[in-house]
């Protein structure tokens, strides 16, 4: 995964603990590009990085992690998103 909006290396140097918090949570919402995500990984981050997912790729990785399959409304679209 290349992002152009951040100096990555920057980042990394100066805030190591958000910067692997931000990089699990672009993986998680844009693609692993051939990845693998730590299982432990994923569920010690879970507190601090659930609010900054995707609706419906934070509720699969429930499903996969916890087996929680309702953490969405039946009828989120994408014009209700939002609210």
């Amino acid at each position: 995964m290349w992002n152009w909006s951040v100096d990555e290396e920057k980042f990394k140097r100066e805030n190591p603990k958000e910067y692997k918090l931000w990089r699990l949570t672009q993986l998680i919402n844009y693609g692993l590009d051939g990845e693998k995500l730590d299982r432990q990984e994923v569920k010690i981050a879970w507190p601090k990085i659930k609010d900054r997912l995707d609706p419906y790729k934070k509720r699969a990785i429930e499903y996969l992690l916890w087996g929680k399959l309702y953490s969405l409304p039946n009828n989120l679209t994408f014009w209700n998103l939002s609210s």
